[in-house]
C-alpha cells in the first residue's frame, strides 16, 4: 500500500458510487462510523481511503475498481486518537532520574519504544507539550521508526526554580552559567529569567523544529522546587512568548495551575492552557472571548496519584500532590457545567508499560467524570483543532484535516469492535490504573491506520 498520486473521477451508478481507484486504495465496508463529531454513530456505512486520505464516506455503495476491499463487519470505523499533552522522551521514572540517570542515547531509545506503544495503542499523532525537538518526529515520518505524527514543543521554556527547572539543588542557576543541568544540555529544558532569554528560548525551539511552544507559567507537582500554587511569569514575560510565537504563525501552550495564571496566560495570548486545574466561570469567559482551549490530565483525580513513581519518589512531589487535589475539587463540576473546549492529555512521565496503563484509566476517568462522547470529541475532533493552531506554515501535515472521519481528511482510523460511546473499553479504557495487567495493543482495536497505511490487522 505504497502512497501514490491518484486523481479520482466519479461515474453514477444506479444506486452505487463508482471511483476510477488504483491499487493503494482502501474500501472499508459494512461499517458503523464515529466521525469525530456527533453523539450517534452514521450506521451502516462504506468509507474509500485513497492515497493518503479519505476520498469518500457514503451510505450507499461505492464501486471502486482495484480497491482492496475490508469488510467491517458491523464494526465501528472512528479517527485516531490524539494525545493532545505528552511527553515522549520523558521516559525515565521521574524528573530527578531523567536528569541524573539517563544520558541521551538512552532517553532516545525508550523515545522511540513509547512511539510505538503510541501508535499501537491507537494514537496516531501526537502533541508533544516538551522536552523533545523534532529528531523523532522527522525519524518517523522518514518511515526509519513506527509512531504518531508529531506536533514537538521543542524545550520546556521556564524560569530559575520553576517547573520547567530539573537541576539538582547544587546544580549552577542555568541564567548566569553556562547550561549544568542535562535537561539544559539535552534540550529537554530552557531557563529563561528575563523577558530576552524566553524570546531566546523560544526562537531556539523553533529552529529546532518546534511547531509550538510551551511556557510553564504555573508552578507543578512532579517537580522539585516549585510550589504548584507559583505564578511563575509575569503578563509581560507571557506576552514576550506569544509574540515570538505570532512571528512564525504559530502559538504558546501554557503549564497553568492556579486560576490567576490562567486568567494572565489568556490574557497574554495563549491559545491552549495545560491542567487547568482551577477552571470556573471567569477563566471559561476568557476562553470564550480569545477562543482557546485547554488539556487536562485526569489522573491528577484519580484516588491512585499518589502510587505514581514520579510523585511519591520525591516528597516534595508527594505533599504538593495532596494539597493540589484538595485544591481542585470544583473542576470536575465546572467543566461539566461550562463545557470549554478541552482537549484529552495524559501526560505520562515514564516507560512503555507505565505510560500505556496511564493512558488507559485516563481515557476511563475522562469517560467516567465527563461521559463517552465528551471524552471521544477531546481524543479526536478537539485535538485536531488544537494541533491545527500551529498554523499553515509550520504544519508538517498541513494538507488535511485530523481527528475526524470525512472526506478529504487524512486517512488516520480505527476500527473497533464495539461502540465506543456507549463503551470506552474498545479503546483501552481501564478502571485498573497500577494493578492492571500488561498488555501488548487493544484486543478490541482491530484495524490501525495511519496516513493510508494499516500497521496492525487483526481482522
Amino acid at each position: 500500500m505504497k502512497n501514490c498520486s491518484i486523481k479520482l473521477s466519479a461515474v453514477a451508478l444506479s444506486c452505487a458510487m463508482a471511483f476510477s481507484a488504483q491499487a493503494g486504495s482502501i474500501l472499508f465496508t459494512n461499517v458503523n462510523v464515529f466521525d469525530g463529531k456527533d453523539d450517534e454513530l452514521m450506521k451502516d456505512h462504506h468509507v474509500l481511503v485513497v492515497d493518503n486520505k479519505i476520498a469518500k464516506v457514503s451510505k450507499e455503495a461505492i464501486n471502486a475498481d482495484g480497491a482492496t476491499v475490508i469488510d467491517g463487519k458491523g464494526m465501528t470505523l472512528m479517527p485516531g486518537l490524539i494525545e493532545g499533552h505528552g511527553h515522549l522522551q520523558m521516559n525515565g521514572s521521574s524528573l530527578p532520574d531523567i536528569e541524573n540517570n539517563r544520558n541521551w542515547e538512552e532517553l532516545a531509545v525508550r523515545s522511540a519504544a513509547r512511539a510505538k506503544s503510541a501508535l499501537m495503542s491507537g494514537f496516531t499523532t501526537w502533541r508533544d507539550a516538551g522536552g523533545m525537538g523534532a529528531g523523532l518526529k522527522k525519524t518517523i515520518d522518514s518511515g526509519e521508526l513506527i509512531g504518531p505524527r508529531i506536533y514537538p514543543s521543542g524545550a520546556f521554556i521556564g524560569p530559575t526554580g520553576s517547573h520547567a527547572d530539573f537541576r539538582n539543588f547544587t546544580t549552577p542557576n542555568e541564567t548566569l552559567y553556562p547550561r549544568g543541568s542535562a535537561g539544559g544540555r539535552l534540550g529537554i529544558s530552557c531557563t529563561a529569567d528575563s523577558i530576552g532569554d524566553i524570546k531566546a528560548c523560544a526562537r531556539q525551539n523553533y529552529m529546532q523544529g518546534a511547531t509550538q511552544i510551551k511556557l510553564m507559567s504555573s508552578g507543578g507537582v512532579a517537580s522539585s522546587f516549585d510550589p504548584w500554587q507559583l505564578n511563575a511569569y509575569s503578563l509581560e514575560e507571557i506576552q514576550a512568548a506569544v509574540e515570538v510565537a505570532d512571528a512564525y504563525g504559530s502559538y504558546a501552550m501554557s503549564h497553568a495551575y492556579s486560576k490567576v495564571s490562567l486568567l494572565r496566560n489568556l490574557e497574554g495570548g495563549v491559545k491552549t492552557l495545560e491542567h487547568a486545574f482551577m477552571f470556573d466561570k471567569d477563566v471559561y469567559k476568557a476562553m470564550k472571548k480569545n477562543d482557546a482551549y485547554m488539556t487536562t490530565n485526569m489522573t491528577a483525580f484519580s484516588p491512585y496519584l499518589g502510587e505514581i513513581e514520579a510523585i511519591n519518589s520525591n516528597p516534595a512531589s508527594a505533599r504538593k500532590a495532596k494539597t493540589a487535589q484538595a485544591a481542585f475539587a470544583n473542576y470536575i463540576e465546572n467543566v461539566n457545567k461550562y463545557q470549554p473546549k478541552l482537549g484529552f492529555q495524559v501526560d505520562c512521565v515514564g516507560g512503555v508499560a507505565a505510560c500505556e496503563q496511564q493512558s488507559d484509566h485516563s481515557i476511563y476517568l475522562s469517560g467516567k467524570f465527563f461521559g463517552a462522547h465528551y471524552t471521544l470529541i477531546s481524543m479526536t475532533s478537539v485535538n485536531g483543532e488544537i494541533v491545527k493552531l500551529t498554523g499553515d506554515v509550520l504544519d508538517p501535515y498541513f494538507e488535511a484535516k485530523l481527528g475526524v472521519v470525512e472526506e478529504g481528511a487524512y486517512a488516520d482510523l480505527l476500527l473497533v469492535d464495539g461502540n465506543p460511546l456507549e463503551d470506552l473499553t474498545v479503546i483501552g479504557a481501564n478502571e485498573k490504573w497500577f494493578d492492571a495487567p500488561k498488555r501488548d495493543g487493544i484486543e478490541t482495536m482491530k484495524i490501525i491506520m495511519k496516513d493510508g497505511v494499516i500497521y496492525k490487522n487483526t481482522l
